[in-house]
């Protein structure tokens, strides 16, 4: 049964929690999509068991520290099992075309000479555009630019081994203009950064993100059975889940998860 590794659940600054990332696991390997913002995406794999040789895939949605910071402690890691031949295969980077130049600059500075060159060896970083297909392990992943107001951020949409289509919109809102990606889809990830009664406190449209409420009313109406809820402030993290999924409760009818850090979910 493929299943749904919750890495973090946190947005930017967050610091009771890690931030929002994930893997999907095909049998025995992963599927890794964003990397947190440091090296706690070190231990947080640690924790749950993921073994760093059986991650041969990973998306970069866009340039946020919070996404892609965590990118330089895999590549160091998975660089240094490379040269010491713990680790088969290649290493794929996908991210849209804008990403692969700041990937680049930031290991270039940060990561040590022996480790970057693997970066055009066995390390690749490649570019995808809105809309194009590749097939990463099981799956056919279309790539679809979500329209950010901020950064420009790709999520992208897959149909598992079971037959289920999978949505990651992103961090950001969904945009009605990505209808033909979203609808459909059995199971929908999407950012809720805050509870609607919580607006005022946390404020979250002027950083462009959504309440519980939003997101809820949105699954609701294009009649998605799963919607996950992560991408949110950490301030009241012991109560979260309890308080998010009452307030989604009023709004959206299926099943609805707001996992913590580290939780499974079988898709």
């Amino acid at each position: 049964m493929e299943q749904l590794y919750v890495l973090g659940t946190g947005y930017a600054t967050a610091t009771h929690c890690y931030n929002t990332c994930f893997a999907i696991k095909d049998e025995e390997d992963y599927f890794l999509v964003d990397t947190g913002g440091g090296n706690g995406i070190l231990k947080i794999l640690e924790d749950m068991k993921i073994d760093t040789a059986r991650i041969h895939h990973i998306f970069i949605t866009h340039e946020h520290t919070d996404h892609i910071l965590g990118i330089v402690w895999l590549i160091r890691v998975i660089a240094t099992r490379m040269k010491k031949g713990t680790y088969e295969g290649d290493l794929n980077i996908y991210c849209h075309e804008d990403l692969v130049d700041t990937i680049t600059t930031i290991c270039r500075l940060t990561v040590q000479g022996k480790f970057f060159k693997m970066i055009g060896e066995r390390i690749h970083l490649i570019p995808v555009k809105d809309g194009e297909t590749c097939h990463i392990l099981d799956y056919d992943i279309t790539f679809f630019d979500i329209l950010s107001t901020k950064a420009k951020q790709y999520g992208f949409t897959t149909v598992l081994r079971n037959g289920k289509k999978l949505t990651c919109a992103g961090d950001e809102p969904y945009n009605p203009d990505c209808f033909q990606y979203v609808e459909g889809s059995c199971w929908l990830l999407h950012e809720a950064f805050c509870l609607y009664g919580d607006r005022d406190k946390f404020q979250p449209y002027e950083k462009h993100h959504s309440t519980v409420k939003e997101a809820c009313e949105l699954a609701e109406s294009m009649h998605i059975p799963n919607l996950v809820l992560w991408h949110t402030e950490d301030k009241n993290i012991s109560d979260r889940k309890r308080l998010y999924t009452a307030e989604g409760r009023e709004y959206y009818h299926g099943n609805l998860y707001v996992p913590d850090d580290g939780e499974i979910l079988d898709l």
